[in-house]
Formats: structure tokens, sequence, C-alpha cells
């Protein structure tokens, strides 16, 4: 007859000792990963280059929690360079041993070592001279036996009190193929722009990948005024243009000056007459700017350390080719 849990009052459950569940297992979780730092040396190196030098795909395989772990570690792999897939141990000897090539490189998890699945993909991968790569908790089972390199990652105990739930190995093995990839993109040089291109729907994507002039307006869309302009009809250029500011600009089409929001609100404090001041007398003369191919994120930050809600996009020699404000970014999910 199957035993039954014991039924727990929510009501009973005491604040403290859940806090102090949870602290424990973080605790134990953080002396895992740290207890790893001191195991890196020559095999973790090693398996640096073996990853470096793969010419086809890595693949990673685990079963059960380590399965999970292993599909983590492949997607990190993938998005930061090295091309990985999670090949599932179970499915591989129904057709999937397949998809391992002779230029691919195994990186196989089991904390005992002894993953029966994995193990009986070890004759194929011999067979194929393909590179083996292990993270396991017994650097004296068989899979490490077999490996090509083994790197450790054994903790002392689980951070489930019976010692039974993958928690705190999962954890490190996580952690593990972490620093691997880490290392990896860093040795290859890989760049946050092409991080993300592996991430073009994502928000890093729209903030690495979009530039200016994705975002920009441009032709009639742009306010501009000559500096001679008198300041009323500047303010109706600005009112129908909607960004908050209007260019002045000379007979070439170069950025003189803005005027902004703020500029109308000084000189109407100063009870300026709209019908006889001109433009270049009410405009602020240092207008921020921006390159067409500056990244859009990186006028956002502008606008941010500026205090200011627009800007003007100019090219090399200061003639006005844009136009963008704090909404227009915030349409393309930079901000």
């Amino acid at each position: 007859m199957m035993a039954r849990m014991s039924k727990v009052s929510v009501t009973a459950l005491e604040d403290s000792a859940l806090l102090a569940t949870a602290r424990r297992t973080l605790e134990s979780e953080q002396a895992g990963i740290a207890a790893l730092s001191g195991r890196l040396g020559a095999p973790f190196a090693a398996a640096c280059r073996a990853l470096i030098a793969c010419e086809g795909r890595v693949i990673v395989c685990g079963m059960g929690k380590s399965g999970h772990i292993a599909g983590k570690i492949a997607a990190t792999l993938a998005s930061t360079g090295t091309p990985a897939f999670f090949l599932h141990p179970a499915e591989a000897g129904h057709g999937d041993l397949g998809m391992i090539t002779r230029p691919d490189l195994l990186l196989a998890l089991s904390n005992s070592g002894e993953t029966a699945e994995i193990l009986l993909l070890l004759p194929h991968v011999k067979r194929l001279g393909v590179p083996l790569i292990v993270l396991t908790g017994r650097t004296d089972s068989a899979l490490a036996r077999a490996a090509t390199i083994a790197l450790d990652v054994s903790v002392e105990q689980e951070a489930c009190p019976h010692n039974l739930a993958p928690t705190t190995s999962t954890t490190a093995a996580l952690a593990m193929g972490d620093a691997l990839a880490v290392a990896v993109l860093e040795a290859r040089g890989f760049s946050a722009e092409e991080f993300a291109r592996r991430h073009p729907g994502g928000a890093l994507g729209r903030r690495l990948l979009l530039h200016v002039e994705d975002v920009m307006r441009t032709g009639t869309a742009l306010p501009r005024v000559g500096p001679d302009t008198l300041l009323g009809a500047g303010l109706v250029e600005m009112s129908a243009k909607g960004l908050g500011l209007t260019a002045v600009v000379d007979g070439d089409g170069k950025v003189l000056g803005v005027f902004t929001d703020g500029d109308l609100r000084r000189a109407l404090d100063k009870h300026t007459d709209l019908h006889t001041t001109s433009m270049s007398q009410a405009m602020t003369a240092d207008a921020r700017t921006v390159s067409a191919r500056d990244l859009a994120a990186s006028a956002a930050l502008l606008m941010e350390k500026h205090r200011v809600t627009a800007l003007l996009v100019v090219d090399s020699e200061r003639r006005l080719i844009g136009a963008l404000n704090v909404h227009d970014l915030m349409r393309a999910g930079v901000v």
C-alpha cells in the first residue's frame, strides 16, 4: 500500500521556519559553487580548448534533472558562439544517435557517473573518435574513466534535507557549464553585437541592433527653421511636427542650434516678444546631437544623461538629417 504524505496545515506554517529552510538551501548551493573554484585547473583549460577546437557541434546530454541542466548549458553555448544542441540519451538509442558525427564533441552530465543511458553511448562515441567531456560528481566512475576530460562538480551534500533530491549538485553543474561557456566566449572574442544577432527578437537584440537611423524621423516630419525666422513662426513649426523641439539651420542645412520646450518656458519668463524675436536669439546654440549610425540605446543614454527628451541627428558635417524623441525609442522597444 502506498504511503501517504502527512497533510500540513497551511495556517500552522511559521514564516521563520520557511525562511530558515530557504536560507539553508541558498547557503548549501552557494557553498557548492564556491568549492568549484578551488578545483579549476588544467582539465578545465583543456575542456575550453577542446570546445574551441570543435569543428562540428557540441552535443550536450544528461538524464533526469541533469538533462534539464544539460539543455540550459547547450542553449547558453549556442547563444554565445559555440554551435550546440541537447541530445536526450534515452532517445539516442532509438535513432537519435545519428545526430553525433565525427567533427562533434560530446559534453555529458551525470552526477553519479554511472547513468546507464549515457554509458550506452560510449561505444559509438569511441568508434567515431568524438572527444568526450564529462561533468560528474564522481571522478572514479565509469563515465569519468571513459572521458577525454573529466571535470569534478561534486558537492558535499544536497540542499534537500534527505540528501536525495538533486539541488546543490545540479546548481554546481550549471555553474560549471556557465564557466565553460563564458571562458570560451571570451577566448573567441565574442562581442555583444554577435550576441544580439542571436537574440533579434528580445529586448537585448533591440538595444544592440537598432541604430538611430532605424527609428529617427526624416523628411517633412523634421521640424526646422532658419535663424531669422520669428519666434512665433518657430513655435508653429515645433507644434506641427510634435517632437518638442525644432532645429535651427542655415541655408546648407547645418545645425546652428535648437529650440525646445525648455527654451520656450525661459523665453516666456523673460516676456520675450514672439513677433519681434528671431530664433537665433532664443535658441540654444550647443544642441545635443547624435549620428545616424549610433546605437538607439546610446541615444537613450544621452537623453537620460542630459535630461532631454529629443535629439537632432546630424551627418559628419553637422547637417540635419533626422530627429527622434523618447517616444520613438519607446515604440521601438529600446527603453
